[in-house]
């Protein structure tokens, strides 16, 4: 009897040792929390200067943009604009528009209260992408801009594709204008978008530092008109103007004015000198340069 006893408590005890290990309710599995996958950097558009330097450009939407300017780096905002797209912040303008297959931009200095453009610091273009060797063994297939931009129809002109000429010119009450051209001497079509770099040298090869080079908008006979891209075809030749005065600015103390010999330009964007031997006395400190345009005579389209 006591063996049985103990055999039916002994069981007794294995049954509730096991219903309380079945009781035990299981630990939840915390659940692993998924990565964020970074975002694949915004790519960066170039866009060469008159004056030689370069803005980069980031686009990551439709509402800013970031620009880097001689190693600073500038967050805008999208703004208003008449044409084209502009951004404002960080104290500047940065404004762009494309016509025929090319954008050109402009970056200003902000007014006090950050609403419009008071001086242009870099005139620009975007130069034209170099095309891969997949596009070139299919050209069907198309090939899309970086976001901001378009694709230029041809490559901005560089100074040993271009030659420098003295054409017509006119003289009337103390101002003197002549028209020069540049011809493409290249075998390539190539584009140029706003203004020709220009300084002087006086007959001993010595730059003229006395006397600036003012970018004047439009033209001597066609005043107020922006830059628009121009292309040239092998062989073919763009214009602009230089203009000054022959008068010596008394009010400067100026009695005489300095001699130039010699013409440096630059093509828009680029640092290649482009040389012309040109003598003639400008009066006042400067001189003022107008855009590159198509047409040979602008007073033809007045």
């Amino acid at each position: 009897m006591t063996r049985r006893l103990t055999a039916l408590l002994a069981i007794a005890a294995l049954t509730g040792v096991s219903a309380c290990q079945q009781a035990e309710p299981e630990q939840p599995v915390a659940p692993v929390e998924a990565q964020p996958v970074p975002a694949p950097p915004v790519p960066g558009v170039g866009y060469a200067c008159e004056s030689g330097a370069t803005v980069e450009a980031r686009y990551a939407d439709s509402a800013t943009a970031q620009l880097t300017y001689k190693g600073q780096t500038y967050d805008l905002r999208s703004a208003q604009a008449a044409s084209g797209a502009r951004y404002v912040g960080s104290g500047v303008e940065w404004w762009t528009v494309t016509r025929d297959g090319q954008e050109t931009a402009t970056l200003s200095r902000l007014s006090p209260n950050d609403q419009v453009g008071v001086a242009v610091l870099e005139r620009c273009a975007r130069p034209a992408a170099t095309p891969s060797p997949l596009s070139a063994a299919q050209p069907d297939q198309a090939v899309t801009p970086a976001p901001g931009g378009v694709l230029p129809a041809a490559a901005p002109c560089k100074g040993p594709q271009l030659k420098l000429a003295a054409e017509d010119g006119d003289a009337g009450a103390g101002n003197r204008v002549r028209n020069f051209s540049l011809q493409n001497i290249g075998s390539q079509a190539c584009s140029l978008t706003g203004y020709p770099g220009m300084t002087l040298l006086d007959g001993q090869g010595r730059p003229l530092t006395a006397i600036r080079a003012d970018q004047s908008p439009g033209s001597y006979f066609r005043q107020g008109q922006a830059p628009t891209p121009v292309t040239l075809a092998p062989q073919a030749k763009a214009w602009f103007e230089l203009a000054w005065s022959v008068i010596p600015n008394e009010a400067m103390g100026e009695k005489t004015c300095p001699s130039a010999a010699t013409l440096r330009a630059t093509a828009p964007g680029d640092t290649a000198v482009i040389p012309l031997a040109f003598a003639f006395q400008p009066c006042g400190g400067k001189i003022r340069v107008s855009p590159i345009r198509a047409e040979e005579n602008p007073q033809a389209a007045t």
